[in-house]
């Protein structure tokens, strides 16, 4: 997917809020959206006169077909020096921002070193910042919607291919490779991310690798899973059950099935993160789950599995149209395991809009029935 000259255009609005005149762009993901530049090394400057792009060899024939709005600076990309006056041209005495989460200390003396080494009158003056491009992918376009929704259908299908291998005495890291066979059988670049498949006890940790550990009848299973096509991702959480679900885990279910449910209807544009992540956290406690849901609500989604905005309880992003965005409440308990339910969802017309499609146990359980930890 080759990025829209729209963006280019967004960012150089964006410069004067930033307080700077120029940008360099280092984060793969921002260069990615940025100019539809897809190599692994590469460097962009944009200003309100130029777009350019340093890069190696190994790119200068890709960089020309992808990022044809951006001039081509050639670089040996190991020396900076060798590079940045070309890059830097016309900058002298300007502020030119770095994005500061993405540039390590030694990346960053690398800079401050070229331009030192530049005559006086052509050096710019570097300025730290953050999110300076990520306000601006968190809304997505049509095009990116669309691959996400791909990503999401085919997540969909390997969810549904792995879970119906689910017996007991196949194991954590059986189910998960089935996963990943299918998807990238299916058109998948790659996952998103180590496929989580955790099962009894072992599902208390939201986090969980799989294990060459069987799946014991009487257990629940986590499922957390993603794919990219056309480098945007999905991410999908289900938790299933080994055989008949006992009271306790149809209780637990029940309350985060309701407390997504909650929040998904709930959740409208103009809310904040903390107030999104809030409705869930709310029906949770109400549930005897407070304690256990150890997690933010959600987070976005696109050319990176966790990017703006989040929902999370210290969060003050705030939603908007054109935001896709995970709602993955969930509640875990040591030694007995947990519960996760996720969906992406996009925001259209101030609502969210499921796209997840992977069915749900349909367990029903009386309401205000509490569960010990």
């Amino acid at each position: 997917m080759s990025a829209a000259p729209s963006r280019l255009a967004r960012l150089r609005e964006r410069l004067d809020a930033l307080e700077v005149d120029a940008l360099l762009v280092t984060a793969p993901a921002n260069r990615r959206w940025l100019s539809g530049f897809t190599g692994s090394a590469g460097v962009l400057l944009v200003s309100t006169e130029a777009a350019r792009i340093a890069t190696d060899g190994r790119y200068h024939e890709q960089a020309r077909l992808q990022a044809s709005a951006f001039e081509l600076v050639a670089a040996p990309l190991r020396r900076i020096e060798s590079f940045a006056a070309d890059l830097l041209a016309g900058l002298g005495g300007r502020a030119v921002g770095i994005e500061a989460a993405h540039l390590t200390v030694a990346e960053h003396a690398e800079w401050a070193e070229a331009i030192d080494a530049l005559d006086p009158s052509d050096r710019p003056r570097l300025k730290p910042l953050r999110d300076a491009i990520e306000p601006l992918r968190a809304v997505k376009d049509a095009g990116e919607l669309e691959a996400i929704t791909r990503a999401v259908r085919l997540g969909d299908e390997a969810f549904a291919h792995a879970a119906a291998q689910l017996r007991p005495g196949v194991s954590e890291r059986e189910l998960a490779w089935e996963v990943q066979r299918y998807a990238l059988e299916h058109g998948a670049q790659r996952l998103s991310f180590e496929t989580i498949v955790a099962a009894g006890p072992h599902g208390s940790m939201a986090h969980a690798r799989p294990r060459d550990v069987a799946v014991e009848a009487g257990q629940g299973v986590v499922m957390d899973l993603g794919v990219v096509v056309d480098g945007y991702c999905s991410d999908l959480t289900r938790t299933v059950f080994a055989g008949e679900p006992d009271e306790r885990f149809a209780r637990v279910y029940d309350a985060v099935l309701t407390a997504q449910t909650m929040a998904v209807e709930r959740i409208e544009a103009g809310m904040s993160g903390a107030e999104a992540h809030a409705i869930a956290a709310t029906v949770l406690a109400e549930a005897g789950c407070g304690e256990a849901f150890t997690h933010g609500l959600g987070h976005g989604v696109g050319l990176e599995v966790h990017e703006a905005p989040r929902l999370s309880a210290d969060s003050g992003d705030v939603l908007a149209d054109g935001h896709v965005v995970t709602v993955e409440p969930g509640a875990y308990f040591p030694g007995w395991g947990g519960v996760r339910i996720e969906d992406q969802c996009v925001m259209e017309d101030g609502r969210l809009r499921v796209l997840s499609r992977a069915p749900k146990l349909d367990l029903q359980v009386g309401p205000g029935v509490g569960v010990a930890s």
